[in-house]
């Protein structure tokens, strides 16, 4: 009995970065989200290493339904779109699997023995600047509060963004003060 091949469409979306670019199909990818800000880091995703082979591409990033692809500021999209849809395209199509071993979760788990005031930040963040993060083709992780200082991990196209600072400051921190008093500052790490 012949098995039939899965057929994938990939399809992009832009983003505040420039120089990131989303590449979306319609089934699930992942359950969380992984970021490969190098080549390197890419070892246990064959799909990711793959992308790295391209010279201009700079970082990878699989979330639910989409990867993001960084490329180097020297290119222009017109000219990579259509190799970078191909590799993604004919990887799904094969059905290869996208991990060697699964990754680590990066959720935000709520720690009943974390004290209130990060419970309060962990859920601002998983529940109102998640999804808007998500949107366009990066991830918000929290690092740590300490002092009323809010450390987080920006991934994605939200990495090296120049629209990143005014949405840390003018959204992310202003929606984090104003739920919660604690909060005096937001800083991303990293970036």
């Amino acid at each position: 009995m012949e098995t039939k091949k899965r057929i994938v469409n990939v399809y992009t979306e832009a983003n505040p970065n420039p120089n990131s670019l989303k590449f979306c199909v319609e089934f699930q990818l992942v359950p969380e989200s992984v970021d490969f800000p190098t080549s390197s880091s890419a070892v246990n995703c064959p799909l990711a290493s793959d992308l790295f082979r391209f010279s201009f591409v700079k970082r990878v990033f699989i979330s639910s339904n989409f990867i993001t692809v960084t490329k180097s500021d020297d290119i222009d999209w017109f000219d990579v779109t259509p190799m970078i849809k191909s590799l993604i395209k004919g990887y799904l199509e094969e059905g290869k699997s996208l991990f060697i071993e699964i990754p680590a979760s990066a959720s935000f788990e709520i720690n009943p023995d974390e004290p209130e005031v990060i419970q309060k930040i962990k859920v601002l963040l998983d529940e109102y600047i998640r999804p808007a993060v998500e949107q366009d083709g990066g991830a918000i992780n929290f690092s740590s509060f300490e002092d009323g200082v809010v450390k987080v991990q920006l991934q994605g196209s939200c990495s090296g963004c120049p629209s990143s600072t005014v949405t840390l400051k003018a959204g992310i921190e202003n929606l984090l003060k104003r739920m919660v008093p604690e909060v005096k500052e937001v800083v991303a790490e990293g970036v």
